[in-house]
């Protein structure tokens, strides 16, 4: 009833050790599952991001670059 492995080195001659690290990390990320069901999706609207302004231009004609719509 055995698949077989689910593992397959294709390059590279990895010892026991980073075998063993890389098993671990991926039945960490399969255990980890997806986020939380009870977190609600954040919008953009309260993204902080979004409050932060653009830096200002600067060089030749920077002050009628900074009237200009971005």
């Amino acid at each position: 009833m055995s698949a077989g492995p689910h593992l397959r080195v294709v390059r590279g001659n990895p010892d026991d050790v980073e075998l063993a690290a890389v098993a671990a990390v991926v039945a960490g990320l399969a255990s980890a599952g997806g986020p939380p069901a009870g977190q609600p999706r954040r919008t953009a609207w309260s993204d902080k991001s979004r409050q932060v302004r653009r830096p200002l231009p600067h060089g030749p004609g920077a002050w009628r670059a900074s009237a200009l719509p971005g």
